[in-house]
């Protein structure tokens, strides 16, 4: 089962399970966050275990600022919006077990190797409230599916009309 195939009826924990097969184990995703009406978006390499989004990124940056006073935020790949809070964990390397890290140097070798500063490189684990996802059916008519985390909800909505 896919989200292309017209299921109306995708149970909670079906739904979330597609929604992270969609993603697969890693993405370069738009994070989106805002503080005082201030809104900023840029890129950040996750991965997802645990059933959570999770990245690094330099405790000094402009973007962790931002999380520090609002850790809410929306991260977006490919017709997959993400709304959730964000938590800093602390140093990537003090991770129990430093499952991200080994995950994030097999899955973004390139990135591993060129920014991993220990001092600094915090792990931010983003915990999903709401999830819309966009989709197309096998017989090329979008919709969308709503994924609320609070409720358990699932919602799926037609775009466009036969």
């Amino acid at each position: 089962m896919n989200f292309s195939e017209r299921n109306y009826d995708l149970t909670y924990p079906e739904a979330v399970e597609l929604m992270f097969k969609k993603l697969g184990d890693c993405k370069v995703m738009a994070l989106a966050s805002s503080v005082n009406d201030y809104v900023m978006c840029r890129n950040v390499s996750c991965i997802f275990y645990d059933g959570k989004v999770y990245f690094k990124t330099d405790k000094n940056f402009r973007k962790t600022q931002q999380l520090y006073e609002n850790p809410r935020v929306a991260l977006c790949w490919s017709g997959v919006q993400i709304e959730g809070i964000a938590k800093n964990t602390g140093l990537v390397i003090d991770e129990p077990g430093r499952k991200f890290e080994k995950l994030y140097k097999e899955l973004f070798w390139g990135s591993y190797n060129k920014y991993s500063h220990e001092d600094t490189e915090i792990l931010i684990e983003v915990t999903p409230k709401f999830v819309e996802v966009w989709d197309t059916s096998d017989d090329n008519y979008a919709f969308q599916v709503f994924i609320n985390f609070d409720t358990e909800e699932v919602e799926y909505k037609q775009y466009d009309e036969r």
